[in-house]
């Protein structure tokens, strides 16, 4: 079955609504919706992917998400990926969004943080396992080969915001 996205320029603009897999063949920017779930500890939930999924199988991950449907925002979006994927029902806020070259295709992603308070849940088709880690374990642990390369991005992008906003 397929599975609708906006296709969108450089300015994050609708152009044209498309097949994901026809926009990732052809690296037509889309959108897509990050969340960094955190613990009342504030420590960041990781997660590795389960070896048998088509995109990163078995790499670590620290953001949750996927594809912004037609129609929908990238807060809505987030959203219904937490509960999809953790089974956690949250209103994750928006914190920045930026153009990443991606690993596989190119697109917008729409970063997000929410505090989980409820019993995680995770879809074994989407979380393999998942532990809590500090700040500076995740930031050892994001170096490591077997972590999803976008991944490696957005967390440079979101510490330094972080220490734009302490030193602010």
């Amino acid at each position: 079955m397929s599975e609708y996205v906006a296709r969108v320029d450089e300015r994050d603009e609708v152009i044209a609504l498309v097949d994901r897999r026809e926009a990732i063949r052809r690296g037509w920017l889309h959108r897509v919706a990050t969340i960094v779930c955190r613990d009342l500890a504030g420590r960041i939930l990781v997660h590795r992917r389960p070896d048998g999924t088509s995109l990163f199988p078995g790499q670590l991950n620290w953001m949750l998400g996927g594809a912004v449907d037609v129609g929908e925002s990238y807060e809505d979006a987030a959203a219904r990926e937490l509960a999809e994927e953790l089974g956690v029902h949250s209103s994750p806020r928006f914190v920045f969004k930026f153009l990443c070259a991606g690993a596989i295709s190119p697109y917008w992603m729409g970063l997000h943080e929410t505090v989980v308070t409820q019993t995680v849940r995770p879809d074994a088709a989407e979380v393999a396992w998942h532990t809590w880690l500090t700040e500076p374990e995740l930031a050892d642990l994001v170096r490591d080969q077997a972590f999803v390369p976008d991944a490696r991005e957005a967390f440079d992008r979101y510490r330094s915001l972080q220490r734009q906003v302490d030193t602010g």
